[in-house]
C-alpha cells in the first residue's frame, strides 16, 4: 500500500492521497452524505457489535452525574449513538448537543433519538474547527470516531478547550494501531480486503469504506496525539487500547 506525505502546509491527507488542505472538508462530508442512512448498520457489521462496548467504555469513563445540572457537547456525533447513551445514564437534568457539520446524519439522529430523553437534545450543525457556542459552556466534550475526519485537529482541540467548563472532561474514542503481533496482519487484511466490498454491499458504494480504512492509518501515533492535547491545553492526559489496540479511549480535563 502506497502512502502520500503532504509535502506543503495548505496540503493534507485524504486517505491515502494528498489532497488540498481547503478540500478535504467537502471531501469527508460527501462521504458521510453516502453513508448515513446504513452509518450505524455499517458500524455493527464491520466492528461485529464491538462499537457498543466500546462507547459503553467511553460513557463509563464519562461517569455522567446521576443528580443534578450536566451538559453534554458530542461532536462528530451526529446519529446520536453516544449522546443517547449518556443521556440514559445521567440524571434527569442533563442535557446533550449532537454537533456534527453533516445535516444528513444530524436529520438521522432527530429521527432515531428515544422519546423519553428527546426533549433534553439539541441536534446543531457546526464544525469542530469553529465551534457555534461561548466558551466554557459544557461539562464534557466526547467524540467518537470522529476527530480523525478533522482538517486541522489541532484546531478542533483548541475549539475542544475553549467551550469546556473549568474541570470538564474530554474524551475521544478513536481507531488506533493494533499493538498485538500477529493480530496487527489479520486485522490489515479484514480492513483492505473486506471492509470495502462489505460497504459496496450494504450501501452501494465502496469508496467510502476505502477512505475509513486509510484514514485509520494516517491518525496521529496515541503518544503523538496526546501531545496535541497537552499542545491545546488539556491536563492529566492518558489513553488506553481496547481490543488489542484496534481503537483507544484518549482523556484530557480542563482546568
Amino acid at each position: 500500500m502506497v502512502q502520500t506525505a503532504p509535502g506543503r502546509d495548505d496540503d493534507t491527507h485524504f486517505g491515502f492521497s494528498t489532497v488540498k488542505l481547503g478540500e478535504k472538508q467537502d471531501m469527508v462530508d460527501d462521504v458521510f452524505h453516502k453513508v448515513a442512512r446504513r452509518y450505524d448498520l455499517m458500524n455493527d457489521l464491520m466492528s461485529a457489535g464491538l462499537h457498543r462496548a466500546w462507547k459503553d467504555a467511553l460513557v463509563s469513563a464519562l461517569r455522567p452525574p446521576k443528580q443534578g445540572s450536566f451538559d453534554l457537547l458530542d461532536v462528530a456525533g451526529g446519529t446520536g449513538d453516544v449522546s443517547f447513551r449518556v443521556l440514559e445514564a445521567a440524571s434527569p437534568q442533563a442535557r446533550a448537543t449532537v454537533c456534527d457539520i453533516n445535516g444528513d446524519m444530524l436529520a438521522v439522529g432527530r429521527e432515531r433519538a428515544p422519546a423519553q430523553i428527546a426533549d433534553r437534545l439539541t441536534f446543531v450543525e457546526g464544525n469542530a474547527e469553529d465551534l457555534p457556542f461561548p466558551d466554557r459552556s459544557f461539562d464534557a466534550y466526547t467524540i467518537a470516531f470522529g476527530i480523525r475526519n478533522v482538517p486541522r485537529i489541532d484546531k478542533a482541540l483548541s475549539e475542544a478547550k475553549r467551550v469546556l467548563k473549568r474541570g470538564g472532561h474530554f474524551l475521544c474514542l478513536e481507531f488506533s494501531r493494533v499493538d498485538v503481533p500477529g493480530f496487527d496482519r489479520i486485522y490489515d487484511f479484514y480492513s483492505f480486503n473486506l471492509v470495502p466490498p462489505m460497504g459496496r454491499l450494504v450501501t452501494g458504494d465502496a469508496q467510502p469504506y476505502q477512505y475509513l480504512v486509510e484514514s485509520i492509518r494516517q491518525f496521529p501515533e496515541p503518544d503523538r496525539f496526546a501531545e496535541m492535547m497537552r499542545t491545546a491545553g488539556f491536563a492529566n492526559v492518558t489513553h488506553r487500547p481496547m481490543t488489542g489496540g484496534i481503537v483507544r479511549l484518549h482523556s484530557g480535563w480542563s482546568i
